[in-house]
């Protein structure tokens, strides 16, 4: 909470304080913020439990459409988001949506099918934006947020199919004219627009050429087979 302002005012500092702590203790995402934190310097970690001047207390923070409660695996990973989806032009809240509806917040995740990290690239996504640790959070994050960025400009900030290109491949919504009639694509995608609340992004910067979608087809019932179309 320290480190990206959420619930009290930002100290880097403390922020440091509390990450070096966890460091000591093995923690590797917090080894890894450590290096993110803009003012280092060595103090105390904080006493949280000291009641808070009503005067100077923050107002509370304004909580994104449905958001779970905040553990201290998902505050490490949105202060990484924080910091990192601006470069990308991306909204950190859609971004929280994607990951909470991937991994779950766990760095480690690995499905089935050999996606992994937080935004649970496969292989060929992570070679394709240069990602050579996938289970490295920053490396992770930085190839997801490059491909949905790359998925909003070529869908040109449709959300509902920049998200089914993300899970199903820009291939198969290029073929089906939409969200393909996949039901691990639509569940996927409902969740995440029920989670952000937006169904269009702002512009990000044009990376890639508009698609053309194929003509829409009629709707058809939900294939129960998991996608695999890239």
């Amino acid at each position: 909470m320290y480190a990206n302002g959420r619930g009290t005012t930002r100290n880097d500092a403390q922020a440091a304080a509390w990450f070096r702590l966890a460091a000591k203790k093995g923690d590797a995402l917090a080894q890894r913020m450590l290096a993110l934190v803009d003012n280092p310097a060595k103090i105390e970690p904080a006493n949280c439990a000291e009641p808070v001047d009503p005067a100077r207390k923050p107002p509370a923070p304004v909580m994104a459409r449905n958001k779970k409660p905040t553990s201290p695996e998902q505050a490490q990973v949105e202060a990484l988001v924080n910091r990192l989806a601006p470069d990308y032009g991306l909204q950190p809240a859609l971004v929280m949506a994607m990951i909470d509806a991937e991994s779950g917040f766990n760095p480690q995740a690995r499905s089935i099918k050999n996606a992994q990290g937080l935004m649970q690239l496969i292989p060929e996504t992570a070679e394709r934006f240069g990602v050579r640790d996938p289970y490295d959070p920053v490396q992770n994050l930085q190839g997801g947020m490059a491909y949905l960025r790359w998925l909003l400009a070529y869908f040109q900030g449709d959300v509902r199919l920049s998200l089914a290109g993300y899970n199903a491949g820009e291939g198969a919504v290029v073929r089906y004219g939409g969200v393909p009639p996949y039901a691990e694509t639509r569940a996927y995608v409902e969740r995440i627009i029920r989670d952000y609340g937006q169904l269009a992004h702002p512009p990000v910067t044009p990376v890639t050429r508009p698609a053309v979608l194929v003509h829409p087809r009629p709707p058809v019932a939900p294939e129960p087979s998991s996608p695999a179309d890239s």
